[in-house]
């Protein structure tokens, strides 16, 4: 097997799937969840995974390989070929800038993930049972507080930091064939931990007496059951429900990340590309409905009440230290998912990567050595500015927004029009059938051309009116929020100039199809 080949099916649905399990499936999915009552939320959550996740999975994994097999593996090269137009590379930008976007404060967070496990492991992250010792150390480890506190010293985010840097870079350097090998180990492990910590919160029954409300089964009603104060309509007719489901289904998933396009490259015509994708995305699923929903929020509603869950980081990295400081072997319990959410983490962040080494080994004709050392140096320099700007994790919150909300968003768009009318639906469905055994269903035309565009565009426009007037709001009165659009424009500047080289290049060296 080659550096860029995968091994088998297995390898590439792993990997996948190792891309989108992650840090979104076990904090950010519960956090939704419980906000809004998992009864309600979960029905424009499947609606959006049946709408919008499925059928732009089957379109990524369809262009893909209509694209690896004409000699392109990056967004840019394979949207050239798809629309043979003088734009459409550049729209294929978006398939870079949002997985190094994201890649920059995602391995942030992972270096707090990779952390609390070693915290949790030799006792250093022993605080006691108070949520609020958790908060503190919270604050001043990702230096919230200040801007530039991280770098007062060698603070042990930024060793951290370092540290998943060079196990990142290590993995991806290696190709593809690296990418599977972490994936084919990483995933039993992550699953294997899982379901450890799973048992252990599925029996702890009622372990305050005096506080008899405070059950496991109470914890899951709290997740899961409708909210009260509202019936089931009122609580459907709030777009920013919809608009939440929807984008935890693109984070989840991987779809509009520019990752599956330069995975699915890679295949052969006789690999089932429907089967995979099916398979992908339920793995996924089960990872966040099954495991991900009913450790953390039932675990903290136990110990702390409804009132100390939290959002996304105050759940995983506040309350659910205090839960562990509860249970008996709480540190040995706090090791095991702190790891697990590094393994769901760094399974994620390669993925993130091997987009840009694609496109820099493809167009701009470096090898794997200089392409990888060129990404990882504009990467750390992004992950840097986002460390040093950690002032109420200012930075971080707008790379978020932009890179990891928006741009996916928009790349979405791009990808279901590209696909279902300009290259066609009917070759979109060509490709898929080719070595699928698979049956592809009735409806997916219809998915891809009319209801999949209309859902995404609709919801959109809503998420567009509900957080662009405060987002520009920041722009004109937040230094932090300036700097760190700026930074963003620049690269994403950057990588349409190095478009442009590849495609002169490709242009003098490409046969018509793409096939150098």
């Amino acid at each position: 097997m080659s550096k860029n080949e995968w091994g088998g099916r297995l390898g590439i649905i792993l990997a996948v799937t190792g891309s989108a399990v992650g840090l979104g499936n076990f904090l950010r999915f519960p956090g939704l969840a419980a906000k809004y009552g998992g009864g309600t939320f979960m029905i424009p959550y499947f609606a959006a995974f049946l709408l919008l996740g499925l059928p732009i999975a089957y379109i990524e994994w369809s262009i893909a390989r209509y694209g690896g097999t004409r000699g392109y593996h990056s967004a840019p090269g394979i949207f050239s070929v798809l629309w043979p137009k003088k734009i459409s590379p550049y729209l294929g930008v978006l398939g870079l800038i949002v997985p190094i976007g994201i890649y920059m404060y995602y391995v942030f967070i992972e270096a707090w993930c990779l952390y609390y496990a070693w915290g949790f492991l030799t006792g250093a992250l022993n605080l006691g049972t108070d949520v609020n010792s958790y908060k503190s150390f919270f604050e001043s480890f990702t230096g919230s507080s200040a801007d530039g506190k991280l770098f007062s010293g060698l603070s042990p985010a930024i060793i951290s930091l370092l540290i998943c840097y060079t196990l990142n870079f290590f993995f991806v350097y290696r190709g593809i064939a690296g990418i599977e090998k972490v994936s084919r180990w990483g995933m039993p492990v992550l699953l294997l931990i899982a379901l450890i910590v799973l048992v252990r919160v599925m029996t702890l029954g009622t372990p305050n007496p005096a506080l008899p409300e405070r059950s496991v089964i109470n914890g899951l009603g709290h997740l899961w059951n409708p909210p009260q104060q509202k019936s089931l309509a009122e609580s459907l007719m709030n777009a920013q429900l919809w608009m939440e489901a929807a984008g935890q289904i693109f984070f989840s998933l991987s779809v509009g990340f520019g990752v599956i396009i330069n995975y699915a490259s890679y295949l052969s015509k006789k690999d089932d590309i429907m089967l995979s994708a099916t398979t992908a995305a339920a793995g996924n699923e089960f990872a966040e409905v099954a495991l991900g929903g009913l450790i953390t929020v039932p675990a903290a509603f136990v110990f702390l009440g409804p009132m100390g869950i939290g959002g996304t980081f105050g759940l995983g990295f506040v309350s659910l230290p205090a839960v562990f400081a509860h249970m008996p072997l709480g540190q040995m319990f706090g090791a095991l998912w702190f790891f697990l959410l590094f393994i769901a983490a760094i399974t994620s962040s390669v993925s993130m990567l091997q987009p840009g080494i694609a496109f820099l080994e493809e167009g701009l004709r470096l090898d794997r050595r200089k392409s990888s050392a060129a990404l990882m140096l504009v990467t750390l320099g992004g992950s840097l500015f986002v460390a040093y700007y950690s002032r109420g994790l200012e930075a971080l919150d707008t790379m978020d927004f932009w890179a990891g909300t928006f741009f996916i968003f928009v790349l979405a768009i791009f990808q279901v029009i590209v696909a279902g009318w300009l290259f066609g639906v009917e070759n979109v469905l060509a490709e898929a059938q080719e070595g699928s055994r698979m049956r592809i269903p009735r409806s997916l035309p219809w998915l891809i051309k009319y209801i999949s565009p209309a859902f995404l565009l609709t919801i959109f426009v809503m998420w567009c009116v509900q957080y662009i007037p405060d987002q520009w709001k920041k722009i004109q009165t937040n230094t932090v929020t300036q700097i760190t659009v700026l930074f963003l424009l620049g690269t994403l500047i950057a990588l349409v100039i190095a478009t442009h080289f590849a495609v002169r290049y490709w242009q003098r060296h490409r046969r018509p199809g793409g096939v150098a």
